[in-house]
């Protein structure tokens, strides 16, 4: 990895510095968002061009983490499904009312290929306004949660 420093602009934009050029408008993005959300995270320029590759986040300054951090923050909205509390109907469409780690919402699944797995315990729920809801680990859940998603998959 090529030293780099991160900093924010007067208008809170991102701002990379390699090797004495200063890149603005930088742009982190992750390779595999939910399966491995702390390794292979690309800061790309403007232009859409790779600046900088970082394997894991903890190998840059704490204060780059935090930049980065917020950064990415600010732009992805993946809401974590921690319980299933109500769904109207066993068959789709269906709403369902949830508990997630930005509050409860209610979300309406269209058909059953809308949950799609990911990895062996996690599951990615799209709803019908095209918001996208996490489950990083169906067997967290508890006994009624798992109940009712069953009936799905």
């Amino acid at each position: 990895m090529m030293p780099f420093t991160l900093r924010r602009d007067a208008f809170g934009k991102l701002l990379c510095e390699i090797d004495g050029q200063v890149h603005e408008g930088v742009v982190p993005v992750r390779a595999f968002p939910i399966a491995a959300p702390e390794e292979g995270i690309a800061l790309v320029g403007q232009e859409g061009h790779e600046l900088v590759w970082l394997e894991r986040l903890d190998d840059v300054s704490p204060d780059a983490q935090q930049l980065i951090r917020e950064e990415l923050a600010s732009r992805e909205f993946l809401p974590e499904i921690s319980s299933i509390k109500r769904v109207s109907a066993f068959a789709t469409p269906s709403t369902w009312e949830v508990a997630t780690n930005r509050g409860d919402a209610t979300l309406i699944l269209k058909g059953e290929e809308d949950i799609r797995r990911i990895g062996d315990a996690s599951l990615l729920i799209a709803d019908a306004h095209g918001v996208q809801y996490l489950i990083r680990d169906l067997f967290k859940l508890d006994k009624p949660s798992r109940k009712m998603l069953d009936r799905f998959l």
